[in-house]
């Protein structure tokens, strides 16, 4: 079966290295932009968010026991308190579809159920306060107000459904795992602050930036924006217009014409300004910890575990984030939001399958939405992307199959996606 996998990924790879027209501008322009979004993701996420999270992930599977796991988010733990961790640990962590993978990887091999798994696995993305505060302030209240009950309403529901549809396979699953419970070594109270600083390291390191800049251009001008994507020789951005709103374009500023960069004097932004000296704090006390409490073969075993999460996620993300730069670049925003226009169940559909697709850092989907429904975008198609979009994309599907396989990760996008199109098909109807 792997030879068949591998002969599949090589034919495909075969076929496209043959066919694609490399001498269609179209084409080429879009491999480029494939490319700088890779750039921009290597830049801006994966040291800050991805590493942070594959660390945790490998501590989890290391110095949590696989009975405490299973005790409050296995099949027999109690669905409410199951759910109810599930959830807030997502909304705790407030990372992007891509950072949640590794700790989800995590939970699921050290014994949680799909459902709770699956629940923490869509709220870690989709139940962002900022980002639901934020929609509503910039998108409208009634949107906002939509999106928080939305998401934490499906992380419940599509954790039930994952759970009571394979719940053989997942009976199966619990019967043959061996249970690998060692005796305590530290107190709980050791193992909590120690997963509590290395939580800390990635919520300042990946802390909330809204991309609200005021930029000085060397040429004298000044402009107030939001930037939607950087690379090491360009920013993309969104320029406020009189009214206060996004304008519906997207342009390219070289990094050279840039004289300074003037952020705004909000809580949020003073706390961007010093969250590399707080993850650093938090990161020095994970080390004295880590000194103090554990053993050469723990640490080996946390390192083994780190490398090998590391293996298996990294090469499919940056695989997902260039194909989706590829097919942005085919496909701008200007072409979606001619498909997403009125309130019709179809652009409610197709507003959800973008959004799965689409790759959205942290508060990155707000401005998109924004500018999409400047274009002609209706409500409930916004509605819909914004509860599909944060939580799935290429890269996080990619990974997602990876670890629980290809039939549990075709129906956990189907529900979100199916969910995100009701939901956003009644709401617009109401709106």
């Amino acid at each position: 079966m792997k030879d068949w996998k591998k002969f599949a990924w090589l034919a495909g790879i075969f076929l496209v290295a043959y066919f694609l027209p490399l001498g269609n501008p179209k084409v080429q322009q879009s491999i480029l932009e494939a490319f700088r979004l890779l750039q921009w993701y290597a830049v801006h996420h994966t040291l800050a968010c991805v590493v942070p999270a594959m660390f945790i992930a490998g501590a989890i599977s290391t110095f949590l026991s696989q009975a405490s796991v299973m005790r409050h988010l296995g099949a027999g733990a109690n669905p409410v308190k199951a759910y109810a961790v599930a959830s807030v640990a997502g909304v705790v962590l407030a990372v992007c579809s891509c950072s949640v993978l590794p700790m989800f990887a995590g939970i699921y091999g050290a014994g949680a159920g799909l459902g709770p798994a699956s629940a923490f696995l869509y709220s870690g993305p989709a139940i962002n306060v900022m980002a639901v505060f934020l929609s509503g302030r910039v998108l409208g209240a009634d949107i906002g107000v939509a999106r928080a009950v939305g998401a934490i309403a499906f992380a419940v529901i599509i954790g039930l459904l994952m759970a009571g549809i394979f719940r053989r396979s997942e009976r199966q699953r619990f019967e043959a795992a061996p249970m690998l419970e060692t005796p305590a070594g530290r107190p709980l109270w050791k193992t909590s602050l120690f997963f509590l600083a290395m939580i800390l390291f990635l919520v300042f390191s990946d802390w909330y930036n809204t991309n609200d800049v005021t930029l000085h251009l060397k040429d004298g001008t000044t402009v107030e924006a939001n930037i939607r994507y950087s690379t090491q020789d360009d920013i993309d951005i969104q320029e406020y217009q009189a009214d206060g709103r996004l304008g519906a374009e997207v342009h390219r500023i070289a990094r050279t014409d840039v004289a300074s960069v003037e952020l705004p004097d909000t809580f949020t932004n003073q706390v961007f300004q010093l969250k590399w000296y707080l993850a650093g704090l938090m990161g020095l006390l994970v080390l004295v910890m880590t000194w103090r409490w554990f053993t050469k073969d723990e640490l080996k075993e946390w390192m083994q575990s780190t490398w090998d999460f590391g293996l298996l996620i990294v090469p499919l993300l940056f695989g997902g984030v260039f194909v989706t730069g590829f097919v942005g670049g085919l496909l701008p925003e200007t072409v979606v939001a001619q498909w997403v226009g009125g309130e019709g169940f179809a652009s409610n559909l197709i507003a959800s399958f973008a959004g799965m697709l689409w790759y959205f850092a942290t508060l990155t989907e707000i401005p998109i939405v924004e500018m999409l429904m400047r274009l002609g975008m209706g409500k409930g198609p916004a509605l819909a992307l914004l509860l599909a979009g944060p939580a799935l994309s290429v890269p996080s599907i990619l990974v997602i199959h990876k670890i629980i396989g290809w039939k549990k990760t075709f129906v956990f996008c189907a529900l979100t996606v199916g969910m995100s199109t009701v939901v956003g098909y009644v709401f617009g109807a109401f709106a």
